[in-house]
This record gives C-alpha cells, structure tokens and sequence, in this order.
C-alpha cells in the first residue's frame, strides 16, 4: 500500500497541509477553528456560572414568595391569637410546603419561637437565623446552618390591623436541592455547548471551504498583488464609485468620483450627508441606501447618471455601492431627443384630431386646441369671412373672422370668438397673410408693429403675462385661408425659430382640412341653394285647402325630397310628395327634374294613376341615358301624387313606392288610408292604382318622406305610431300648428335624412257657388242653357260677365251636341274664377285651328281660347269634360270661408 501511494509524491498528506498551510484560506480555517474552539469552551463555563446563579436567584425569589403568600394568608393572624397556635398552623404549613416546592415553611412568634416545623421536635425550639429585621418590618433573606443543614431561607413579618408585627413567616430550601437542580441542567449545558462546538466548527469549514474557492488557495503574498491591482484599475477608471457604509459614513471614493463630486482629499470616515458640492438630491439618495438606475443628478455644472446597490447580498457587510457616469452630453443630445419625440407626438395627436368633420369652424376650434398647453398657452385662429361662407378669399387681411380661441385659462383678454378683423399692414397678421410666412414675434412688449391694431387690447395682453408670438398662414393648394396665432405667456419660454417650424407643421396639417370643409360649406350651400330654388317658393292662391308645410335638410346635406301644391281646373287642386335617396347636387337635381315633370302631366289633368305610369317612363328613360353616359342614375325615387276636389270632397290618390297619407278627421282620430302600393319609379312593368276617400270638411291632409318616421333607432311601425300620437286629439289646430308639433316630436335636432312635411286641410265649395244642369243632345236647348246661366249670374252679381260666359257656354254646348254623346252635363262654379264645364260621354277630343276664310265653321274653340282665361280638356270614366275660366276682379274673388271663421 505504501508503494503504491509513493507513484503519487504530488498527493500526500504533508504537501496538501503544507500548501493548506500557506494559503490564506488554510490560516483563516486554523485561526477560525481555535477561536470558535475558545468561544464554545467560554460559552460552556459562562452558562455554568449563569445557571448557578440563576439557580440560587430562583430559589431566593421562591422562598420569598411563599413566605409572603403564606404571612397574608387568611387565618394566619387569627391562628396566632389561639390558645394553641401549633395546633392550627402545624397542618396548613406542611401543606403549603409540599404545594409550594420549599423545604421548610416555620412560623414563629416575636421571640423566635417555632410554632411549626417540618420535624415536630423542633417545635417550640428557637429559630435559627436573623429575625431582627423582620421584626421592623422587612423581608429579610440569608442563608444559614440550620435543622435541616445548609438553608436558603426568606424570613417575611405578619402583621396586624395596626402594622404591628405580631409574628413572623420563615420559608427556605435546603443548598444540597439547590445544587442538585444545578446538577441536572449541567449536562443540558455540556451538550449544548458541544453541539454549538460542532456546528460551529462545520460552518468555520464551509467558510473556510468558500473563501478558498473565492481566493483559489491564494498566498497573502498572491492576495496582495491582487488588490494591488485591483486598486490600480479602480483608481483608473473613468468611472466614479464610492462605497457607503450603513451609518452614511463614506468608505471608498475613488479617483474619478472625487474629481466628479469634487470632494476633499479626506472624505473618507465623512457622512455622505456633509460632503460638499452636493445638491440635496444627490444627498438623499446617498443616505437612504435605496436602489437606483441611471438617476440623472445635478453636481455643479455637471448631469450625472447614478447607480447605486446595496452590499449586504450573502452576507456582505451593509452598505452600498455607488458607481458615477458623467452624462451631461449625453443628457444634452437625449434632451434635445426627447423635445423631437414630444413634438412628433403632437403632430402625430393633431393628424389624428384635427379635420374629423367637414365643418369649417369645428375644424379651426381642433386646430386651436391640440396645441395647447404642449406648444402654445393660447391659441386664436382668424380665417377670412369669405371662408366661412365657402368662398374664396381675399387676398389682404380685411375682413377676417375670429373662428376659434383656446388657452389655459378663460380670463385671457385675447378677443372672442366671432369678432371681424381688419389687419392693418404692420400687424404679423397682415404680412403673413400678404407673404404666405410665417412671422415670430419673440418679445411682445418692446415689438411696436403689433399694437397698432388695438393698443388698448395690446396693453392688457402685455399685462396679463403674455409675451410672444407666432403667426402661421393657414394655406392650402397656394391660396392663404386665415391665419393661426400661437401666444406664449409666464413663465414659458419665449417662441424661438425652431418653434416656427412645429407651428407651420400643425397649421399645414390642419389647412388642408379647413380648405375642404370650405370647398364642402360651397357645395354644401350651393345643393341647399338649388333645393330651396326647386322647392315651392311660395303656396299658390286656391280655395280648396289650408296648407302649411316644411323642409328640413338633412345633417349631412341636401337630398332629393321634395312637395308641390298644383291647383287644377275646376278649383281642384293637387297635392305631390316625393323623394329621390342620396344626397348632393345630384339628388336636387334629379328631384327637380321629377318635380317639372309632374307640374307638365299634372297640366294634361290626367288621373294619379295615369301621372304616375308618365312619371315611371321618364324616370326609366332618365337611367338608361344616365347609364350610356357612366353618370348615376335616378335610383330610389318614390312618389305620392292626389287630387282634391272640394266640390265632390272626394281625394284621389295614388303612389309609388312612397308612404301613404295620414287623415286627421274632424273628430281628431287619425287613419292611414289604404292606398294600393305601386313600386318606386323607375322600375317599370307594375301599374298603379288609385283609392278614392271621401273627404268631411275641416279634415287634415298630412304627407310626408320617410325622414321623418324612419330612424336607424326604430323600427318604422314605430314611427307611424309617433306620428299618430302626435297628430291624434287635436281636431281644431290649425296646418302650420300640427306642421310645428309634427317635427318636434319626431325628429332630433339634427336629422340625419331630410324631411318634407304637408299639412293641407280641406275646405267645402258651398252648393249656392254651384250650378248644374243636364242638357238635351237638341241644339235648341242651347238658349235655354244661356238663359238659365244669365240668371245664375244675375243671382251671383255677375251680370257683366254673362255674355262673355253665354257665348263660351253657347260654343261648348254646341260642340258636345254635334260632336259628342249624351248625357251632357253643364256645370259653373264660382271660385277665384268663374268656371264652366261642359260634359259629356265621348272620348274624342277637341282641337284648336284655324279655319278658312271660305269655311262656314271651325272657329268656335277659337272664340273660347280668346274670350276665356284658360280652357282645356280633361278625361274621366264617362267621358270627357271641356272647361273654360273666366276671370274676376279681385273685389270679387270671394275666399271660401274656413272651419275657424265660421
């Protein structure tokens, strides 16, 4: 075995001691084993002594105790006073003496005889040990050769009512039992202390153990040249560190940190709390010993970025370590970083923000508020008048609106919003509108240009804080729409030349959107303009009906809804309602080709049925000419098209693809007529086909569009149902009243469609305004007929009218007898015109020429077209009627009275 270990001289046992030896690691395990060695051993001698005296302590504080306990007992002092004390208190003593855990408990008289004791012969015998003491009051402890041998004992007074003593308590353990107590908890020492020997000796190895692994069994020669050079390269590097202790007591600083701090050649053993040169930020982070990263703190003129760690991680002393870095390039060119990115947010924000609606004055209130407070403390924005009308500029600064003004603070003595501007030349509103650049002005109150304008409101401007500015031309595709004024005030910075360049980018980023709502305001007004000039200007003169009406546009702009009242021959007048689906000047223009179109047919008189089949064909045509050409066509076009004839009182109606009619009664219950549906213009292929309502007097009409039941909130059953609760129960209320009523109570502020409304109520012609006859197919009735007119129109007070209407009458009557086919029928009525139909069963319709001057005939419609106002020529299931109007003075033109004035 020895042979074999001697192949491996490098491993035996006296190398490895001897280079365990040398290291520093091996001197700190030998010199660590024999210290914990001696602890232990110091320890174990040190709790001997501890337990003893404790053990003695304890058995002092218990003898005392229970000599107390048992002088105030209760029955004591009366035991005392009894003819034989032993033979009380002999009992209650041994008691209290085992339950206690003492040795003897004796009680004695003033004298010191014992009228107790654990050993009877011992009664009656002298107490051994000091009594005097007790006898003045006090607790008296000693330890003496008494009875029972060597004694702890604790002699405590009783005393009575009056404080006198009237015996005395003596309790005690004998120091053989305190010493076996000590006997028994020795052995828990020694093993405690070995077990404290054992672990401590094990973890002096894995200390041992570590700091080898740490040092890699260094010499101290080895270790000094290790921190040699560690010191070389902490004192050479460019970065400052210093270590803190716990108690804020600088430990280290090096060469870097000291030029950095500037700190005194002494500072080391210093409270980092007293160094000078420091801010007290920088102060404060020292001395709390919290963590930081890259902290950017202030020392004289210099930005450091500070990092600092505690040192207390596995089992390193408490403190911290401080490491110093010199940013103030770094700060300046991240500074300079941090002012771009702040800029490119905002004008990321004002992309996002500015022009989300076409309106021109919203747009500038965006542009005025995005700014503020990151770039400017108050902004105004001016734009000229004519750009609000979505018109083209003018090209000086006159006449230029206040459109939006936002700031910080609402006190501010900047003008308000609305008030009109005529820049003077000198103002930067002026020269920048006139050049297209922007201007700055950086000192407010010595610059003299700008107050010329209002020197009063430049006073208060200047007093309020405010004290530079920029002025931006709001320009867009080369023409200059307004311009945006940027105030700064205390305690901002001034504006500089790098600030006019973010202003230009918020204004150029914001003008394209103003000049778009302006170029939407133009069409926008332009649609709305062409609308209202298709629509209705005014009601024409008529009997028949009471009408009122509205047209809302729609909040995004005109449609294709449309309304007209045409009267007819016979004081029959018609009532149109319509609409054309989308918006623009597209949908106005088509409406007003509907509108002409049914104005032309409604002048043929032709039934609702027939108007409609018309009015289908021209819309077909519309779209496919409007198709060859790649244009929109006519898509979605509804219309309802009655007549009203208050001689019958009968409505004839019919429609297509559009709403039916509400009738408000006289009583105020309201209906929707059952109006056959025919299908939207256009379509083709489908007919129409009228209904028929007889009419009481003093019944409402109420047509309408689909803007005004239909919302993307409701279904449309619902909104018939709103338009019946708001028309019901109101029979008397006049047209434009239930027009007002109708529109508050169904539409929004803003309708999101356009709307039309038609309110028409009916009116009677009264029978004494009516005349009829049924005529013979025999032209001698034909002066018969001119004599029954003549005194119709002498009951009239018409008189001077009679022969113009008997040779009207005359030619009509004769033409039906030659002509036409029985029955014949004459009607005349009197209305704003003197009216006369002639009727009869023939299809065949009369002309107008010119006849010969060799014809005997040919010339009678021609005599009618010239002494009558109008005439013409309308069909009906029986026949035909032929009608001719006269006109009345206006003294004479008698209005048919309404419900209200009767």
């Amino acid at each position: 075995m020895a042979n074999r270990f001697a192949h491996f001289p490098h491993l035996s046992v006296k190398r490895l001691i001897s280079k365990g030896m040398r290291s520093v690691a091996g001197q700190v395990l030998i010199f660590q084993v024999a210290l914990v060695v001696l602890l232990v051993a110091c320890g174990v001698f040190a709790l001997i002594l501890q337990s003893e005296r404790d053990t003695n302590a304890e058995a002092r504080r218990r003898s005392t105790a229970v000599a107390q306990t048992f002088a105030h007992a209760p029955g004591v002092l009366a035991a005392l006073q009894a003819p034989d004390p032993s033979k009380v208190l002999q009992p209650l003593t041994e008691e209290a003496r085992k339950a206690a855990g003492v040795d003897f408990i004796v009680v004695m008289d003033t004298e010191g005889i014992r009228y107790t004791h654990p050993l009877p012969d011992r009664i009656g015998k002298r107490f051994v040990g000091e009594i005097g003491p007790s006898l003045e009051g006090r607790t008296y402890v000693e330890s003496v050769n008494g009875p029972l041998g060597r004694e702890v004992q604790a002699t405590v007074p009783i005393q009575n009512a009056d404080s006198e003593v009237v015996g005395l308590v003596s309790a005690g353990m004998k120091v053989k039992n305190v010493e076996s107590q000590l006997a028994r908890q020795l052995p828990i020492i020694l093993g405690a202390g070995a077990g404290a020997l054992v672990l401590s000796t094990g973890v002096t190895a894995l200390v041992g153990r570590r700091l080898r692994r740490q040092t890699h069994s260094l010499a101290p020669a080895e270790m000094s040249l290790m921190y040699e050079h560690h010191d070389t390269v902490l004192h050479s590097v460019r970065e400052g560190v210093l270590i803190v202790a716990a108690d804020g007591r600088l430990i280290l600083a090096n060469d870097e940190a000291r030029r950095l701090l500037e700190l005194p050649p002494d500072v080391e053993g210093r409270l980092a709390s007293e160094l000078p040169g420091l801010d007290p930020g920088t102060k404060e982070l020292l001395v709390s010993g919290r963590e930081a990263t890259d902290e950017v703190h202030l020392a004289g003129e210099r930005l450091l970025a500070i990092n600092q760690r505690p040192t207390d991680r596995e089992g390193d002393p408490r403190g911290t370590v401080v490491t110093l870095r010199d940013s103030t390039e770094l700060q300046a060119v991240t500074g300079r970083a941090e002012v771009a990115r702040e800029r490119l947010r905002l004008l990321y924000d004002a992309g996002l923000r500015i022009g989300t609606t076409l309106d021109v004055l919203r747009t500038a209130g965006e542009l005025a508020q995005v700014p503020v407070p990151r770039f400017a403390d108050f902004v105004t924005v001016d734009l000229a008048d004519a750009v609000l009308h979505g018109e083209e500029p003018a090209p000086t600064a006159t006449d230029m609106r206040r459109a939006a003004v936002y700031g910080i603070r609402d006190d501010h003595p900047l003008s308000a919003q609305g008030r009109l501007f005529d820049y003077l030349p000198s103002t930067p509103q002026a020269r920048g509108y006139g050049s297209g650049r922007s201007q700055l002005v950086s000192d407010l109150p010595t610059a003299t240009s700008w107050r010329v304008q209002d020197p009063e409101r430049a006073k208060a401007i200047i007093d309020y804080g405010i004290h530079s500015l920029i002025t931006a031309p709001i320009q867009a595709r080369g023409v200059v729409l307004g311009m945006a004024n940027f105030w700064r005030a205390r305690p901002h910075e001034r504006f500089n030349e790098e600030d006019v360049s973010l202003a230009e980018e918020l204004v150029a980023r914001a003008a394209i959107s103003i000049d778009n709502a302006r170029r939407y305001t133009r069409e926008h007004t332009l649609a709305v303009t062409l609308q209202r000039s298709l629509l209705p200007q005014a009601m024409p003169a008529q009997n028949a009906l009471d009408i009122a009406y509205r047209y809302l546009p729609a909040q995004s702009g005109v449609g294709g809804d449309w309304f007209d009242v045409i009267p007819l021959p016979g004081s029959r007048v018609a009532l149109a309602v319509g609409d054309v689906v989308g918006h623009g000047l597209h949908a106005a223009a088509t409406m007003g080709r509907l509108r002409t179109a049914v104005h032309n047919f409604s002048a043929l008189d032709l039934p609702p049925d027939e108007l409609l089949s018309h009015l289908d064909d021209l819309v077909g045509s519309i779209d496919q000419k409007e198709a060859a050409e790649s244009a929109a066509g006519v898509v979605g076009a509804t219309c309802l098209y009655g007549i009203y004839d208050p001689v019958t009182r009968r409505y004839v109606v019919a429609r297509a693809g559009h709403l039916a009619p509400a009738l408000v009664r006289p009583d105020g219950t309201v209906t929707f007529p059952d109006v056959p549906a025919g299908p939207p213009l256009g379509l083709g292929g489908m007919p129409f086909r009228t209904a028929e309502v007889c009419l009481a007097e003093g019944t409402q009409l109420v047509l309408y569009t689909d803007g005004l039941i239909e919302d993307r909130r409701r279904d449309l059953d619902v909104g018939m149902e709103l338009l019946r609760e708001a028309l019901t129960g109101h029979p008397g209320r006049p047209p434009e009243d239930t027009c007002r009523h109708v529109l508050d109570s169904l539409l929004p502020r803003r309708p999101k469609d356009d709307v039309a409304l038609l309110v028409a109520r009916t009116r009677g012609l009264p029978a004494d305004r009516i005349a009829e006859w049924d005529v013979p197919p025999d032209p001698a009735a034909v002066s018969g007929m001119r004599d029954a007119v003549s005194q119709r129109l002498e009951v009239w007070g018409l008189e001077e009218f009679g022969f113009t209407m008997e040779l009207i009458l005359s030619e009509l009557i004769t033409n039906a007898i030659r002509y036409g086919t029985a029955p014949i029928h004459v009607r005349l009525i009197r209305d704003r015109a003197l009216i006369c139909e002639v009727a009869d069963g023939s299809s065949t319709s009369p002309h107008l020429r010119y006849a010969a001057t060799t014809d005997e005939g040919g010339r009678g419609l021609f005599l009618v077209s010239q002494m009558a106002e109008r005439w013409g020529t309308r069909y009906t299931p029986q026949g035909k009627v032929i009608w001719a109007e006269q006109a009345l003075p206006e003294p004479l033109q008698e209005s048919v009275p309404t419900a209200d004035q009767e």
